[in-house]
């Protein structure tokens, strides 16, 4: 059976049933050819298809299918980051030697060890210092004869929009783009999303056990059962009830009862594609302060268009606040979460 033939195979069995655009990048990714570690052909000859750089709408399948694609190889040579994760690695790498000569060449050495092909997942590119580096460096990487494979949700030219010395940016990720075929993900809605609306409308009573919701986050995201119960923001970790992939699943009473803020909240929503939240209790004036980070998470996550499913079990939505010290706050928030779990809300993200 070939591998594409697997790889299809894999997915429905996730609950995924690719679309005539998803199967035509299975093809394209099939094609990769990767070399001996010691191939004198990687050394004398340049290779024309050095990887991808797959970007679309959340939700279409890029993380899932490269994924699935990279797992259907069986290789132990191919390196994974989430971009963020990526970013704090360099970044910590460049403090370490600080001061050497020729700092990004000696992470770019270390990140290519013992690897054939690198991984970037969720890639964007918000801030001057990360723009100043990461162009240059995947230059370099496949420079040196490593595959490299992208997803994003913007097109390469979009990325970095106004920001400073975004030229200079353009002109090493433009170097680095001549080398690699980019594919834009697009089509219908996404078989998750979809599965996630024809669930019952939020203001109906309806009860899901944590066993039905992690079911439900398995069968659509292909989650295992090995339980991660912290996620980790810049070095500190908070309580989660699952994280895995670009996927987090908290809890009202307990992630928002604890110290965090907006910045945590403006990474989360930038890290996590779905970000599912249950445990909801109704919350008085005594519990303001885990109601007003709550309020905070949502005003981010609507304006970064994030997509947030709640499952309230025995309340609805206007009775998750039933104090009055905040009702001006709450008014709004409470219009913004009645839009956000609608299908005019999750369709057009």
């Amino acid at each position: 059976m070939s591998i594409v033939q697997n790889i299809i195979d894999n997915l429905k069995n996730q609950g995924a049933k690719p679309d005539f655009v998803q199967i035509e990048l299975i093809n394209l990714l099939s094609e990769i050819k990767f070399n001996s570690k010691f191939s004198f052909e990687k050394i004398f000859k340049k290779d024309t298809n050095m990887g991808f750089y797959i970007w679309g709408d959340v939700g279409r399948g890029k993380t899932l299918i490269t994924k699935t694609f990279l797992s259907e190889l069986k290789r132990d040579d191919i390196k994974s980051f989430h971009f963020i994760d990526l970013i704090n690695f360099i970044h910590n790498s460049l403090n370490d030697i600080s001061g050497s000569k020729n700092p990004i060449e000696k992470v770019v050495k270390y990140l290519i060890q013992d690897a054939s092909l690198i991984f970037i997942d969720e890639f964007q590119v918000e801030d001057v210092a990360d723009a100043m580096i990461i162009g240059d460096l995947l230059k370099k990487i496949v420079n040196k004869g490593i595959k490299i494979i992208l997803t994003s949700n913007a097109h390469p030219q979009d990325l970095y929009k106004d920001g400073l010395q975004r030229q200079k940016f353009l002109t090493s990720l433009n170097a680095f783009l001549e080398n690699i075929e980019i594919f834009k993900l697009d089509g219908e809605i996404d078989y998750r999303t979809r599965n996630i609306i024809q669930l019952d409308n939020i203001d109906k009573k309806q009860f899901m056990t944590d066993l039905e919701i992690f079911e439900l986050i398995r069968k659509n995201f292909g989650l295992d059962h090995h339980k991660i119960d912290k996620v980790e923001i810049k070095g500190r970790k908070f309580s989660c009830k699952h994280v895995s992939n670009n996927i987090l699943w908290i809890e009202y009473i307990n992630f928002f009862n604890e110290p965090t803020h907006s910045k945590d909240y403006k990474y989360l929503t930038e890290r996590y594609d779905w970000i599912f939240i249950s445990n909801f209790i109704e919350s008085n004036d005594d519990l303001n302060d885990v109601v007003r980070r709550f309020i905070s998470f949502i005003d981010i996550a609507y304006i970064s268009n994030s997509k947030i499913k709640l499952f309230l079990n025995e309340i609805k939505t206007n009775e998750i606040y039933s104090g009055s010290k905040i009702d001006n706050l709450w008014s709004r928030c409470l219009s913004r979460l009645n839009e956000m779990q609608t299908e005019e809300y999750f369709t057009k993200n």
